[in-house]
């Protein structure tokens, strides 16, 4: 056996897991863990040890580590650091990524063994503040348990509903040397339920008792890398699919079985009328979210449900399907998909191509209008210029806010995880941290963040990552100075308080930086300062030179491209209270296809 000290067994079992790329920040108590990154890379075969970015704030490389988990298929980001507050930072990330099943491995220092109970410098029980949003939370007291822990924690990362984990690191226990044989260390086996043929079956025969039957594609489905699976189940069947907000890209969206999101935010009209039109549904690897549903009366009336999910569970948690069953959305794919060529084969299949052409119908027509020329912006035109200069290997990261709502809305996507979206927790300032780990785990592929004004004043100070690491992506910074769905949600109270950030900026002078009076922060300064690019569009006939210039300066510069888009300061987005069929359109729909160019049905 080789001796050797607990943090270099814990960088070997990174290796051999595949989780080779680290977002953190260093600190007293989490110097041993790196000292062993150091030692690995600079001592170890080439291309061994651990890549790291140093973040600016711990909140932003949890979030950059889950931009890079969610940027591609086995990919599991890493955060770090120190003890006490690293990890009291980290809770966000952590959190975002429970909500959204997703696996990140966050490794903090902690104070000796010894001084745990004794009020020391920075020690905090991180583990009981950790255990609700992760999968396991663990403070390694014996340096012995080190390799198992990490096992453990892999093995419960890729078992079963995917999710975060955490690991507390004593700075005694790094230091202590163990027996650790990296040359034997094989991972734990992974567990996943699989639904079985007669499930396969059952679920086919309650949608064939449909004569508009639908599909929804939820982000299990991402997760288990089954988006082919899930196409070719669809064009078997013949059945529409609706993808969730966290599915999206599941299916293209100009796939002709596309039949758009539903719900009372992120949605289409098309959409939400397809759905309502419907009578049974399939859901696979999705959880019936609120912002999905809407009210559960309306979203069940008339309809039968069938329910595939990885977590048992979520089986019944939100309502009770007509029939569930507990698998791993690919495995239910394959097998769904082995039943469904029998029947096809059998000649048994009934045949859905009026109620599939009645949704591609809806798409064509029932469309929100983009097309506005007014000064300054409205924000529709944005993402009608984003479709036209972004092409479908476009990688979007984005949050939460009127933005995010309005990208769902008009923006179009083509490929699974190429929507990266915190979908449930939502948290400001997710979106520069976030591209930063998805332009890091796949730097091929060009990454477009979009942020309205306060999600990028939120973690700012992330931008000086991507030019001192030199990571090139394009930001759109959609500025109205409001916290704009705050302020929509605060018509119902008849207020509008405490939800302005605009203010006269003493430095900025209209016309020489082009931001107008009562805008507040200067954008395009603070990138500039942070080492990046900085661009201003105040007029919509540029929108389109803009980012296509934006994309070259990326490319040329590789640092992080902040485009500004100066809008109106108003501008309330479709949206629904409580129920899907009740959603208010506060903008003139379209009614010609030059209302919506760039939309699927009319884009030259």
């Amino acid at each position: 056996m080789t001796r050797m000290r607990a943090v270099d067994a814990a960088v070997r079992i990174l290796e051999i897991e595949g989780a080779t790329q680290a977002f953190g920040v260093p600190g007293a108590a989490i110097n041993p863990f790196y000292s062993a990154m150091r030692a690995r890379s600079a001592d170890g075969p080439a291309g061994a040890g651990i890549r790291h970015v140093l973040a600016r704030h711990v909140e932003g490389a949890a979030h950059m580590a889950e931009g890079y988990t969610r940027s591609g298929p086995g990919n599991i980001g890493v955060c770090i650091g120190t003890s006490g507050p690293a990890g009291t930072d980290m809770i966000t990330g952590l959190y975002s990524a429970a909500a959204d099943s997703i696996p990140i491995l966050a490794i903090t220092g902690q104070a000796p063994v010894a001084r745990l109970h004794k009020e020391d410098f920075q020690a905090v029980d991180i583990t009981a503040i950790a255990a609700p949003v992760t999968k396991m939370a663990m403070t390694v007291l014996e340096a012995a348990q080190v390799p198992g822990a990490f096992a453990q924690a892999f093995h419960l990362m890729r078992s079963g509903r995917p999710g975060p984990v955490l690991i507390d690191l004593p700075v005694d226990v790094q230091q202590t040397e163990i027996e650790f044989d990296p040359d034997t260390y094989t991972p734990l086996p992974v567990h996943r339920p699989a639904a079985t043929p007669a499930q396969a079956a059952r679920i086919l025969d309650l949608l064939a008792t449909g004569e508009r039957p639908l599909i929804v594609a939820g982000g299990g489905i991402v997760n288990a890398d089954a988006s082919a699976e899930l196409v070719e189940l669809a064009e078997i069947l013949g059945v529409p699919v609706v993808p969730t907000l966290m599915g999206w890209g599941t299916i293209p969206d100009d796939h002709p079985l596309s039949a758009g999101m539903v719900g009372l935010q992120t949605a289409h009209r098309y959409g939400n009328a397809s759905f309502l039109a419907s009578d049974v549904v399939l859901g696979i690897g999705n959880r019936w979210a609120n912002r999905h549903t809407g009210g559960l009366d309306t979203y069940r009336r008339g309809r039968r449900f069938a329910h595939v999910d990885i977590e048992p569970t979520q089986i019944g948690r939100v309502f009770a399907p007509d029939y569930g069953v507990v698998s791993d959305a690919g495995a239910a794919l394959r097998v769904l998909l082995d039943e469904a060529r029998r029947r096809r084969d059998a000649g048994t299949l009934p045949d859905r191509s009026e109620w599939a052409g009645q949704c591609r119908d809806r798409r064509s027509t029932m469309l929100r209008r983009t097309h506005f020329t007014e000064i300054p912006i409205k924000p529709q035109r944005v993402y009608e210029e984003m479709n036209r200069v972004f092409g479908p290997e476009t990688r979007y990261v984005t949050t939460i806010g009127l933005s995010q709502i309005a990208a769902a809305q008009f923006l179009h996507v083509y490929r699974p995880r190429h929507w990266v979206n915190c979908g449930q927790a939502g948290p400001l300032g997710w979106t520069i941290p976030a591209a930063l780990g998805a332009a890091v785990a796949d730097p091929s592929t060009p990454v477009v963040a979009l942020s309205g004004d306060y999600d990028f004043q939120f973690m700012l100070e992330e931008l000086a990552v991507g030019a001192q690491f030199g990571v090139p992506y394009v930001h759109v910074v959609v500025n109205n100075s409001y916290l704009g769905l705050i302020r929509q949600a605060q018509r119902a109270f008849e207020m509008d308080f405490e939800v302005q950030l605009g203010f006269d900026n003493m430095h900025a002078d209209e016309e020489v930086t082009g931001l107008p009076k009562g805008y507040g922060v200067d954008h395009v300064r603070v990138a500039e300062g942070l080492g990046c690019v900085g661009l201003r569009v105040t007029d919509p006939e540029l929108l389109e030179s803009t980012l296509r210039r934006a994309t070259g300066l990326a490319r040329e510069h590789k640092v992080p491209v902040v485009v500004e888009v100066v809008l109106e300061r108003v501008t309330n987005i479709a949206m629904g209270a409580a129920e899907i069929d009740a959603v208010t359109e506060f903008e003139d729909l379209a009614t010609t296809p030059e209302d919506a160019p760039t939309a699927v049905a009319h884009r030259r």
